[in-house]
């Protein structure tokens, strides 16, 4: 052991001290009780809502502009680029809680460079959810607002 010569009293006042500037470090840097997110997703390190449990979560913010300029039109109601927009999502592929058929909508969210709808999408639930898709609904991100 490299403290071995140090007193015993010592390696406990360091041990503490170290103990102090980790836990002082936590805190600083957000590490309370949130759950770290993945780096690079732009996922939110806060807690997720009740309807959002389990998902990956990302704040409204942190989508590209293309997804924020569909939520400012969701938001006004329209009018929407596209005629699917607005339309009923099944949700065939069950990554979504189930729900009744007509609980969730779905919208476009433009792709640059895509010369067809692009696989982005912005889902809304009936009772206030949206999730986002960036690849064709094989996976979800519950959107934080």
């Amino acid at each position: 052991m490299i403290f071995r010569n140090v007193p015993r009293s010592l390696r406990r006042a360091l041990g503490a001290l170290f103990l102090c500037l980790a836990l002082t470090a936590a805190v600083a840097c957000g590490g309370k009780t949130e759950r770290a997110a993945p780096a690079g997703t732009g996922a939110s390190a806060a807690p997720a809502p009740s309807w959002a449990k389990g998902m990956a979560t990302v704040r409204a913010d942190a989508l590209p502009p293309q997804a924020r300029e569909v939520l400012a039109l969701i938001d006004k109601g329209g009018p929407y680029p596209y005629r699917q927009d607005g339309t009923v999502f099944g949700n065939f592929e069950k990554v979504l809680p189930k729900q009744k058929r007509g609980y969730y909508h779905e919208y476009t969210v433009r792709t640059p460079g895509s010369r067809d709808r692009g696989a982005r999408r912005i889902i809304t639930g009936g009772g206030g959810e949206f999730y986002y898709t960036d690849d064709h609904y094989e996976t979800f991100k519950a959107v934080l607002r």
